[in-house]
């Protein structure tokens, strides 16, 4: 199940635990990344919360959590190869894993039929 939110993050649950990064949409606008800070494991957020930073050859944005949780891992690959977000925002790009604190905050954000009327 995938679910985004008007700020260009994405979600998708597996196993109770919440996989986020940021939509194609969002790091086309960014342009090429060339830096990316992400929260540590045990990192607690409550949803909106800003939770990442990225910077591009453009601007620096924040990635804010879409839900709150507790970050259990975050990708570092990213933060050695900022361009993999550019090359696969929606798989191997993803930003951290947070334990879903509240179920219900998941099934608010929108659907991606929903978020391509959005960006339309």
């Amino acid at each position: 199940m995938l679910k985004f939110t008007q700020e260009h993050e994405w979600v998708r649950v597996e196993d109770g635990v919440a996989i986020v990064g940021i939509t194609r949409h969002a790091q086309e606008q960014l342009g090429d990344l060339v830096f990316i800070e992400l929260p540590t494991a045990g990192t607690r957020f409550e949803k909106g919360a800003p939770a990442a930073v990225v910077e591009s050859v453009k601007a620096a944005s924040e990635v804010y959590a879409p839900i709150g949780g507790e970050v259990v891992e975050a990708n570092q690959a990213i933060v050695a190869d900022p361009a993999l977000v550019n090359s696969d925002p929606m798989g191997g790009g993803w930003f951290f894993k947070l334990k879903i604190a509240d179920p219900s905050e998941v099934d608010a954000l929108m659907d991606e039929a929903a978020y391509n009327v959005q960006i339309g």
